[in-house]
C-alpha cells in the first residue's frame, strides 16, 4: 500500500506518508554475533593521501542503540508483534540487513549531525527497505517515499536529469532537517512520528486541543489514523530488534569500514559507465547508490558527488587523475569527503570536508548573493557551507552561532565581513 506525501498550506508543513513494502525474499548472507561496542573509525582522507581501509568492523549497531530515545520492546504489545513479523524469517531478515547496512549506517551518521534520534534512521526500513524506489509520475519515490509536490516544498531537485528523492545525500539531509525541526516544534519524538505520517499542521492542532501525551501510553492516544499509529508502532518494532536481536533468534551483520559510503566530489559530468570503470565497480551497482542520477550521466550541475564504497574511492580517485594528466576530457577529483566519525560530530568536530549531506538545491553564486544568504527550508549550514565553498566554522563564527542549527528566513553573512 502506498500513501502519499501532500505539502501542507505552510511553506514547511509537509505531509509525508509512510509506505511500508513486504520484504523481498533474498539470498542468506552469512552474519556474525555483534562485539563488544568499538567507535566508528573516520574514512575521510586528505586530497593528496591514499585512502586507508581499517581491518577491523566497525559496529553501527551499538552506536545506533545509543542513539535511540523512544520506548523499548515491552512499552507495547503492537511492538513485539511487529518486531515478530520482521523476523518471522531470520535468515531473510539477517540478509536484507546486511544489503541495508551501508545505506542505514549513511543515514545513522546525517541523523546525529542533525541531532535526530537514532530511531528515525531505520525510517527507511518502515517506507521502502531502503530501496531506491521510483514511484513513477504522481507517486511517492525513493527510500524516504517522497512525494513530487512535497520535494519541491523541501527544495530537494527533481528535472529530467536528476531526482534529488533518489538520491541519498539529498534527501537523507532534507529529511533530517526536517524532521529536527518537527522535533523543535513539537518536542516529543513520537508526536515527530506522527507529523512525520499525518502531517506537521494536524497534528500540532491535535497537542492544542488534546494537550501534550503523557509519557504512557508510549502510543499516544491522539485522534490520528490507524495507519498513523501503526507507522509508529512499526518504527518502534524495528528499533526494538536492533535493541534484542538475540530475542529473536537473528544476528546483526558487521559492515567492514571499506563498505562505508563516501560521497566523493566529482568536477565534472561523466557518463554512469565511466565512472564506474574508474571506480572498478558495475555501471548497475554504483547507479543504484547514486538513483538520482537519471539518463545514464552523472550530472553535477545537480550533484556534484558520487556515493562509493570506501574500498572503491582510492581507484576512482586515481583513475580519474590519470586521465586528467593523459589530457583527458574528464577533470580530477578534488578530493573524497565522507561523514566524520559519530564521535567527531558529538565533539563538534566537522568541516566542510566532512560533509556527505549534499544540498538540496543548488543555484548559481552571483555577486548579489556573495555577501549573504537566506536561509531556505529544507536547507541546513552544512549545506550552505558547501553551496559557497566555506568552511562550516567560518560560517558559525561570522554570524556568531553556537552550533549548526539554522532555521528558514534567517539572513547569514556568507563570506568574511572584513
Amino acid at each position: 500500500m502506498s500513501r502519499r506525501l501532500r505539502p501542507l498550506p505552510l511553506a514547511m508543513t509537509i505531509l509525508l506518508a509512510a509506505c511500508a513494502t513486504p520484504p523481498a525474499q533474498k539470498p542468506h548472507v552469512p552474519v556474525v554475533p555483534a562485539p563488544a561496542p568499538e567507535p566508528v573509525r573516520d574514512i575521510s582522507h586528505p586530497v593528496a593521501g591514499p585512502v586507508k581501509v581499517s581491518d577491523d568492523n566497525a559496529n553501527i549497531w551499538d552506536q545506533l542503540r545509543g542513539s535511540f530515545a523512544m520506548a523499548d520492546c515491552d512499552a507495547d504489545p503492537g511492538i513485539m508483534e511487529w518486531a515478530r513479523r520482521y523476523t518471522q524469517n531470520p535468515q531473510q531478515f539477517e540478509s536484507q540487513m546486511s544489503t541495508v547496512a551501508p545505506r542505514l549506517a549513511y543515514v545513522q551518521q546525517v541523523a546525529a549531525k542533525h541531532n535526530v534520534a537514532g530511531e528515525f534512521a531505520l525510517l527507511p526500513w518502515v517506507e521502502s527497505q531502503y530501496r531506491p524506489v521510483s514511484g513513477g509520475k504522481n507517486l511517492p519515490s525513493g527510500m524516504w517515499q517522497i512525494m513530487l509536490s512535497t520535494a519541491n516544498a523541501m527544495g530537494i531537485r527533481v528535472d529530467r536529469n536528476f531526482d534529488g528523492r533518489m538520491d541519498v545525500p539529498a534527501a537523507t539531509d532534507a529529511i533530517m532537517t526536517l524532521l529536527s525541526r518537527y522535533h523543535d516544534d513539537l518536542g516529543d519524538w513520537r508526536l515527530v512520528d506522527y507529523a512525520y505520517n499525518a502531517g506537521e499542521f494536524g497534528v500540532r492542532r491535535m497537542v492544542d486541543q488534546h494537550g501534550v501525551p503523557a509519557a504512557e501510553p508510549v502510543v499516544p492516544k491522539l485522534p490520528v489514523k490507524r495507519v498513523t499509529r501503526e507507522h509508529l508502532v512499526k518504527l518502534l518494532a524495528i528499533a526494538c530488534v536492533i535493541r534484542e536481536p538475540a530475542r529473536f533468534n537473528v544476528s546483526l551483520p558487521l559492515l567492514p569500514s571499506e563498505q562505508r559510503l563516501v560521497a566523493v566530489n566529482v568536477s565534472s559530468s561523466m557518463p554512469i559507465e565511466h565512472a564506474a570503470s574508474h571506480a572498478g565497480m558495475s555501471s548497475s551497482e554504483l547507479k543504484e547508490l547514486n538513483a538520482g542520477f537519471r539518463n545514464g550521466m552523472v550530472d553535477t550541475n545537480a550533484a556534484s558527488y558520487l556515493l562509493i564504497p570506501s574500498n572503491h574511492v582510492q581507484q576512482f580517485r586515481s583513475s580519474l587523475l590519470a586521465e586528467n594528466e593523459r589530457g583527458g576530457d574528464v577533470q580530477s577529483v578534488p578530493g573524497a569527503a565522507a561523514l566524520p566519525p559519530l564521535a567527531a560530530v558529538l565533539n563538534g568536530a566537522t568541516d566542510d570536508r566532512s560533509e556527505a549531506s549534499a544540498p538540496a538545491a543548488k543555484t548559481k553564486r552571483t555577486a548579489s548573493s556573495a555577501k549573504t544568504h537566506t536561509v531556505k527550508s529544507g536547507e541546513s549550514l552544512w549545506s550552505i557551507a558547501r553551496l559557497y565553498s566555506v568552511d562550516i566554522k567560518q560560517l558559525e563564527q561570522w554570524n556568531h552561532l553556537q552550533g549548526p542549527g539554522v532555521k528558514p528566513g534567517q539572513v547569514l553573512k556568507v563570506t568574511s565581513p572584513g
